[in-house]
């Protein structure tokens, strides 16, 4: 395909990288050099220094056929004005970055297309249904449900009460026997390894997992997990996000929201009506103390500021939260907050970066999640006729070793996949798959 990125922040950056590595052309426009240096020493793409609302610049770059025009500057009115520009001047496909939920609410997608935009991207309401979904599957640190809840993904962290540590794939199938659930990655000291028989499980490892509805308490039990209802949550940070999870949250569980802003506070408190809004710094432990942190299920921390983010979590596991949750927009900080004993990571532009991304990809792919801290991503696969991957056992097909099929439904009936699993035309199959799989991957879906 031939992509036009319109902005070379976080989220065009990390989008130019996913995309380099399918094999696409792409064209990255931003009026700042500063943005564009990096990008061009790094990857494979060509960057223009300029507006993306340029009539000249788009009308040079869209001469050439282009499939997919992206608009995720930092300023909503451009990539507004950039889509509807790019499709007067030919690109087949726009989809734009916005910061106004009114665009959500109070129209309908057919307007946007008959303006030329095909698709909007909220990114503070994607990561506010992230954390809402989390809220809901406590046992994990990440989630993802494919075929409409019949399988799900959970990602989990191994600590010292879990059954399965120093013991390897085969004896823990050995001993469980279980066909309900299937660890299809394990993140290791920054890592990703897909694991075979042998691959035994360490302490702190970040174990993936692929399980029906009825394998999910079993599973629990394996890795030490319990899930708790979580009814009494604090929100620190009247962000969008932390604004979106309270509104959505205080009719069935007990909220309160801090945010150091008191013009801000006053703002928030006329819209949660149901929500306890408190003016204070999150970082000091006598307000968390004061405001009752130990009686708290969930710590939701999504202020501004990743270092504020991970501090406060700190603090309230310290005192004794059982689960937080911290948004982290700083690419650098992901590995050390999830390594400090943060039990949950958000990144808005990932999870922007990769409801994008799925615009990009085979028609047969249905689902994508690019998981937080790691290359890898996990996808969803309608199998086509005559895929090159129904052409016998998995084990016997030559499936790429970096990729591995969790499981998938057939005529609406879930199956975790094992080496025996023969894939049939049109089942749904879930991918777990690392960067350098992606070209061969393609290969068994077309």
């Amino acid at each position: 395909m031939r992509i036009v990125i319109a902005g070379a922040g976080e989220v065009g950056t990390h989008l130019a990288k996913m995309l380099s590595n399918e094999n696409h052309e792409i064209i990255i426009i931003d009026p700042e050099d500063t943005r564009l240096d990096p990008i061009k020493s790094s990857l494979d793409v060509l960057t223009i220094n300029g507006s993306a609302t340029s009539v000249k610049i788009l009308q040079d770059i869209l001469q050439k056929k282009t499939d997919l025009f992206i608009g995720v500057t930092h300023s909503e009115d451009t990539n507004v004005t950039a889509c509807i520009l790019a499709k007067r001047y030919g690109a087949l496909k726009t989809i734009a970055r916005i910061d106004n939920l009114d665009y959500l609410e109070q129209s309908t997608p057919e307007f946007f297309r008959t303006l030329g935009i095909d698709s909007l991207i909220y990114p503070e309401l994607i990561a506010a249904r992230e954390v809402l979904g989390l809220l809901h599957e406590t046992g994990t640190s990440e989630f993802m449900q494919f075929s409409g809840g019949k399988l799900s993904m959970f990602v989990q962290r191994l600590d010292e009460n879990a059954p399965i540590l120093n013991k390897s794939l085969a004896q823990i199938s050995e001993s469980n026997k279980s066909e309900e659930y299937r660890a299809v990655a394990i993140k290791r000291n920054d890592k990703t390894i897909i694991p075979r028989g042998n691959e035994q499980f360490q302490l702190g490892d970040l174990v993936f997992v692929i399980s029906t509805r009825e394998g999910i308490e079993e599973m629990m039990k394996t890795s030490g997990k319990e899930a708790f209802e979580a009814k009494n949550i604090m929100i620190v940070g009247g962000s969008r996000i932390g604004k979106h999870i309270a509104l959505y949250l205080q009719n069935n569980c007990s909220v309160k929201l801090i945010d150091s802003n008191p013009e801000k506070c006053e703002f928030l408190a006329e819209i949660l009506d149901k929500t306890l809004v408190i003016n204070g710094d999150c970082r000091k432990a006598d307000l968390l103390e004061q405001e009752g942190i130990s009686k708290m299920d969930t710590f939701v921390a999504v202020t501004g500021n990743s270092e504020t983010n991970i501090l406060s979590c700190l603090l309230a596991k310290k005192m004794g939260v059982t689960r937080t949750i911290a948004e982290v927009e700083n690419m650098e900080y992901i590995n050390l907050a999830e390594n400090s004993g943060i039990d949950t990571i958000i990144n808005k532009k990932i999870s922007a970066a990769s409801r994008i991304f799925r615009h990009t990809l085979n028609p047969n792919v249905t689902q994508v999640k690019y998981m937080t801290g790691t290359d890898a991503e996990v996808l969803e696969f309608i199998v086509p006729e005559n895929a090159k991957i129904t052409r016998g056992t998995l084990r016997g097909i030559d499936f790429p070793k970096d990729a591995i099929v969790g499981g998938g439904t057939r005529d609406g009936e879930p199956f975790i996949a094992t080496g025996d699993t023969i894939i049939k035309a049109n089942d749904r199959v879930v991918v777990f798959t690392l960067p350098t799989a992606y070209d061969h991957l393609a290969k068994f879906f077309t």
